[in-house]
């Protein structure tokens, strides 16, 4: 055999592993192939072709592995038991860009499934190998191994501790400062994933400088950037007063409003969000989201969106109503109660009605003033209904129900409380009768009210322990009127009248 025909064998070789693997690859982005390619056994055969002498082979053989890998834990398990990590994290240090990005892109693949799998990346070593990629000169690699590193971050404290300790944080600080969007996203979204899990992981981020950066990039028109620096800010703001004070001194008042007017609902629901997580640690932080107008801006956001989107600013709005009596007012005053009332009503998830009971009995629990607010929008009927509908989730029934007592507990307007004496269980029976016996011994034209609406009539109805607390409530109440009166409307006075007029004698003239 001649030199020549020796090549033409190599090449053929060549061009058939080429062919292969680029097959492979393609098949792999359709799920109705992946059965197939398993019991086949593709793996064991892309493992092999990882060490191919011709690069684009590699490469081509690492991204159908990611590929594979993607697709469920299953196969991502299969990974990591043909060990296959070792072998690319030796290959990752070594090879070039195309190869990096293809391997950082399997680790990715494998890591995002769990955390077992994550943790399986980290004992082969590859953290320290990805993190001298964060460092590269290509901005794709640094992409790829942002992902990777994130996907291991997200999952617990432990893997984020791992991946911060292998000295990534500093180098995704770099990341947001570079000029590609796609590496700026990426950064900002694993700093997020480092800093939810604790306090201290959090402080690890704040101290690499991060939160000054992520707050410049705020303005930024690119959507999905700025979703991915709210929450970070969110996930930094949300562990403790002192974190949540570094973001507020990063000036991101009043800025951050901006981003509830935003176009794109993940912009909307984070920014709600991060002022959330700021609002909920004490009063001053929600006094000085109120003086920035952050509470009309997030009544204002709420009334514009729907859904899961509205769920943190109706829990904003209870975090400060619940702090004091004046911050309750600014919510008020910011006309915050009607648009709650129609998110109680108008929402169908039964978790979105349950923050907005929530943060209603948090407005409405202060004083009468803020019962009344409360009580005029006719939210209390409709939280009524809501706790005595076996279709509500318990979640829900329970909230309604401890907005409802903490309401009528302050509430002295007893136009909004008489309905309440025909349609309550007794449960929240004993609290409406209850205002009904503090405010009829002092204003005259409520007990005449009280009388003609029928309200009176409706009290002698009621059946009360003896020596119970409702029957206290009612024995206050008939004191307040004469005891012919009292007579008159209870039940049976009537026949007892008709017997009278039956056993009545006339006089004979």
């Amino acid at each position: 055999m001649s030199q020549r025909q020796v090549l033409q064998v190599f090449e053929q070789y060549q061009k058939a592993r080429t062919q292969f693997v680029q097959m492979v690859a393609e098949l792999a982005t359709r799920p109705q192939n992946i059965e197939t390619l398993q019991k086949a056994g593709v793996m064991s055969l892309l493992r092999t072709l990882l060490l191919d002498v011709v690069p684009t082979i590699q490469q081509t053989a690492a991204l159908a592995l990611g590929r594979l890998a993607n697709y469920n834990d299953d196969l991502a398990e299969a990974v990591v038991k043909c060990d296959i990590l070792p072998q690319l994290v030796y290959s990752l240090a070594e090879q070039n860009r195309f190869y990096k990005k293809a391997a950082a892109f399997v680790l990715r693949a494998v890591g995002k499934h769990s955390p077992q799998l994550a943790q399986a990346i980290v004992d082969c070593g590859a953290l320290d190998t990805l993190v001298i990629c964060l460092e590269d000169f290509d901005p794709g690699v640094k992409e790829a191994a942002a992902w990777a590193l994130r996907y291991i971050a997200r999952h617990n404290a432990e893997l984020s501790q791992a991946v911060v300790d292998a000295g990534a944080v500093p180098l995704l600080v770099f990341c947001i400062q570079e000029p590609e969007i796609a590496l700026k996203r990426i950064a900002a979204s694993a700093l997020s994933d480092i800093a939810k899990h604790s306090p201290e992981l959090a402080q690890t981020v704040v101290d690499a400088g991060a939160v000054a950066y992520l707050a410049q990039m705020l303005l930024n028109p690119d959507a999905k950037l700025k979703h991915q620096i709210l929450s970070a800010l969110s996930q930094v703001s949300k562990h403790s007063v002192d974190l949540a004070e570094m973001v507020v001194e990063a000036e991101i008042f009043p800025v951050v409003l901006t981003c509830l007017k935003d176009k794109d609902e993940y912009v909307k629901k984070n920014a709600s969000t991060l002022i959330r997580e700021i609002a909920k640690h004490t009063p001053e932080l929600s006094q000085l989201v109120v003086n920035t107008g952050g509470v009309a801006a997030v009544i204002d956001c709420i009334g514009s969106c729907k859904g899961n989107t509205r769920l943190p600013g109706i829990m904003m709005l209870g975090y400060v109503a619940a702090h004091s009596e004046n911050l309750a007012m600014a919510v008020i005053i910011s006309k915050g109660v009607p648009q709650l009332s129609v998110c109680l009503s108008e929402e169908p998830e039964d978790h979105i009605k349950a923050a907005a009971a929530w943060a209603l009995g948090q407005i409405g629990r202060h004083t009468p003033e803020h019962a009344r607010a409360v009580a005029v929008t006719n939210t209390l009927p409709v939280l009524l209904s809501l706790y005595m509908s076996t279709e509500s989730s318990e979640d829900l029934q329970v909230k309604s129900k401890k907005a409802i007592k903490s309401i009528l507990q302050k509430c002295t307007y007893l136009p909004a409380l008489e309905p309440f004496l025909y349609d309550a269980p007794p449960n929240i029976l004993k609290h409406v009768v209850g205002q009904f016996s503090k405010v009829l011994p002092h204003d005259s034209k409520a007990r005449r009210l009280f009388v003609t609406s029928g309200g009176l009539k409706k009290i002698q109805e009621i059946k009360a322990e003896p020596g119970s607390l409702l029957q206290e409530y009612i024995n206050s109440i008939n004191n307040c009127y004469p005891e012919e009166i009292v007579r008159y409307y209870s039940p049976g006075y009537s026949d007892t009248l008709l017997q009278r007029v039956d056993s009545y004698q006339p006089l004979n003239n």
